[in-house]
């Protein structure tokens, strides 16, 4: 294990020499979209000859063009019964005959106060294609996709409770809108795909035939955007603090998802406008107990015993920083969901103090003061941290367009950068377009292409915030409390990637972090970060689950560095 980055102070360092990279790759530009699982999108690609790829299609769950397959039945959504105490697999009390009418919850332009009449209300129960229905580029409904809902959708490995966790709790009690049990229009819509084979998502496929892509890639936290961009940076989760210091949160903030008297499965406390914050260390907690028995029946050790602090209470959900753009600080208060500033290490400051220059580039930034309705503030992840908002390197975080006038000149161009993109092009499901993030990763690939410089070092890494609740048939490490969750794509677009191929070790996002802190000599971002894991270990007998759990990859399996540039 290397030495973790022990310190880090408040702003940026100054460094008078830049780290080396010990590999070609000169520039990792990592751009990410949201909320698509692999079998979301992928799950109908058939690899090159000689590869093999894990799917819908290569299970048999459906058929090349998009009809249940021979083992469909091995995707069959089950109902659920949970009354009392959170449990993370609720008990299973029998399987949807057909399932629950999609509905169009979040689409932009659709009616979300009954079923989506674009879909049958009767479709068998398991995936289904979303375009024998609807076009590619339509808005559709929005799945559930929070912390504790995503534990059980997952069910233990099972991946067979996405819908009734959906149809029955849906994003939990305390939202902006109405929702009642059984009443969330977020069922039936996680079992959709997109179909390669029928035209689909063709610039995805054209990515994956012509460089590499990785099939066991995952989610770090299971839920949502907040805390997988946290991990992003990170490879851990954010922390109530007051003061700097761990603190209690206040109650409306706290997770309770035990089931409310007389309901089934029904939260106490969640939602858009509810719990954020868990104190997993405490099993007296609501929701603690049933993850940690999990995790202690496992056949391996959990990461840090949970990395769960006494004392700690841990964000699992969506927030926005306490930050403004520009660096000022925002009121903070019971009904304010902020996450306060936090003082934790992220990938900046380590590149910051390896003498490695980055940019967070952000869709709707502008210049910090008049930000765009469409900035994710909670994508724009360094705006989190004191040590950037307080500090010089607060100007390494622009705008997205600033990235189509800095890829012109491959001597000024940051070694590292991420792109988040405007909401509207980030393929979110409800109020974008899949299409859209296409155009937007097709437009990153041809600018970076135009500039021979910088392209012949360059990796461009395609990935997703999260699975964004659509169903998933891959395989699920569970590495600490807070995840792994679903698999999602990852495309690694080079002249150093390996043509056409699909690899099968296990990856997550720390695995980013991983691969950036190898090609430039960088140590792990602190002791109990997830990039301090081994590099899997993998058998012939299953080449997804790693020997040696819990591992997580750190990406070069991707790359051939043999030769001379391609």
């Amino acid at each position: 294990m290397r030495a973790p980055l022990l310190a880090l102070v408040c702003g940026a360092l100054n460094v008078t020499a830049a780290a080396a990279a010990t590999t070609p790759i000169e520039h990792v530009i990592v751009l990410v979209g949201e909320n698509r699982t692999f079998d979301n999108l992928y799950g109908v690609y058939q690899p090159r000859r000689g590869q093999t790829v894990s799917n819908l299609l290569s299970k048999k769950i459906v058929n090349p063009d998009g009809t249940p397959g021979p083992r469909f039945a091995d995707a069959a959504q089950k109902l659920g019964l949970s009354t009392g105490a959170y449990t993370p697999t609720p008990a299973v009390t029998g399987s949807y005959a057909t399932l629950p009418q999609p509905w169009a919850a979040g689409a932009f332009g659709q009616r979300q106060d009954v079923p989506d009449a674009r879909f049958p209300a009767s479709l068998p129960n398991g995936p289904f294609q979303i375009t024998h229905h609807v076009g590619y580029g339509a808005h559709t409904g929005d799945p559930t996709h929070r912390f504790f809902q995503m534990w059980q959708q997952v069910n233990g490995g099972k991946n067979d409770l996405f819908v009734w966790v959906g149809d029955q709790t849906g994003p939990g009690p305390s939202n902006p809108f109405p929702l009642a049990p059984g009443r969330t229009g977020q069922g039936g819509v996680a079992m959709g795909f997109y179909n390669m084979a029928r035209g689909d998502a063709a610039l995805f496929k054209r990515l994956a035939d012509q460089y590499a892509i990785a099939d066991n890639y995952h989610q770090p936290i299971m839920g949502g955007t907040t805390a997988n961009y946290f991990a992003l940076a990170t490879a851990d989760v954010g922390v109530y603090l007051e003061d700097g210091k761990p603190a209690v949160p206040p109650a409306k903030l706290i997770e309770n998802p035990d089931a409310q008297p007389g309901t089934n499965n029904w939260y106490t406390e969640d939602g858009y406008r509810g719990g954020t914050y868990v104190a997993c260390a405490d099993e007296s907690q609501p929701g603690v107990a049933g993850i940690r028995q999990l995790l202690a029946a496992l056949p391996y050790k959990a990461f840090n015993d949970g990395n769960c602090a006494p004392g700690h209470y841990y964000m699992v959900n969506n927030l926005d920083p306490a930050y403004g753009a520009m660096g000022q600080a925002l009121e903070l208060g019971p009904d304010k969901f902020l996450l306060p500033p936090q003082t934790m290490p992220h990938i900046g400051d380590a590149l910051t103090a390896g003498g490695v220059s980055w940019k967070w580039y952000s869709g709707g930034r502008n210049d910090g003061i008049k930000v765009d309705k469409e900035y994710c503030g909670m994508c724009d992840t360094p705006t989190f941290f004191s040590s950037t908002m307080q500090g010089p390197d607060k100007a390494k975080l622009v705008d997205l367009m600033q990235f189509y006038v800095d890829v012109k000149d491959a001597a000024t161009f940051p070694a590292v950068s991420i792109i988040a993109p405007y909401d509207s092009i980030s393929g979110h499901p409800g109020y974008a377009m899949e299409t859209s993030f296409d155009e937007l990763v097709a437009g990153v690939i041809d600018r970076v292409k135009a500039n021979p410089a910088l392209w012949k070092n360059t990796a461009i890494l395609i990935t997703f915030d999260e699975g964004g609740g659509y169903y998933d048939s891959g395989y699920v490490q569970a590495i600490d409390f807070f995840g792994d969750g679903t698999r999602i794509p990852l495309i690694v677009v080079s002249p150093w990637a390996k043509k056409g191929v699909v690899d099968h070790t296990y990856y997550d996002h720390a695995s980013i972090a991983k691969f950036i802190e190898r090609n430039w000599s960088l140590p792990p971002l602190s002791a109990r970060s997830r990039d301090n894991l081994p590099n899997p270990v993998h058998g012939k007998a299953d080449p997804y689950v790693p020997l040696n759990r819990p591992a997580i990859g750190d990406l070069m399996p991707l790359f051939d560095f043999s030769g001379s540039r391609r």
